[in-house]
């Protein structure tokens, strides 16, 4: 079994419950999700910044699942916005359906995504326990 990941919160720096500073992330194999939006299983973009960041949170759970790893082995979120949105929505939304799971974490303001109605896009760097 891969041994636990190790959360940095140096006394220096704001402590936050919902991310950590840094993650060292145990030896092993490395799973890189890439960028999920907010689109169901038959590539239906749902509307409004709620809907899309809990899709797109879901969709990040079910690449994990598929790698055979979970929310506890991820070492760094990066999550994308759109100018404009509303951010806070946008976090509550997604820890209502990824949960208390800390990790590092980037959040960055954009001014479109690939795809034409896009507000949010979520990836993920996680190890896979052995």
């Amino acid at each position: 079994m891969t041994a636990a990941a190790i959360h940095l919160d140096p006394e220096e720096l704001h402590y936050n419950p919902a991310f950590t500073q840094g993650v060292i992330a145990p030896a092993g194999r490395t799973l890189y999700v890439g960028g999920q939006l907010g689109t169901d299983g038959d590539g239906v973009m749902l509307d409004g910044i709620e809907a899309q960041t809990r899709q797109a949170m879901r969709n990040v759970l079910a690449v994990l699942a598929a790698a055979g790893t979970d929310p506890e082995h991820v070492v760094k979120l990066n999550i994308y916005i759109v100018n404009g949105v509303d951010a806070q929505a946008g976090f509550a939304a997604s820890r209502a359906v990824w949960g208390d799971h800390r990790t590092a974490i980037t959040v960055i303001t954009t001014a479109a995504h690939g795809r034409p109605g896009a507000l949010v896009e979520i990836d993920a760097v996680a190890t896979i326990p052995e």
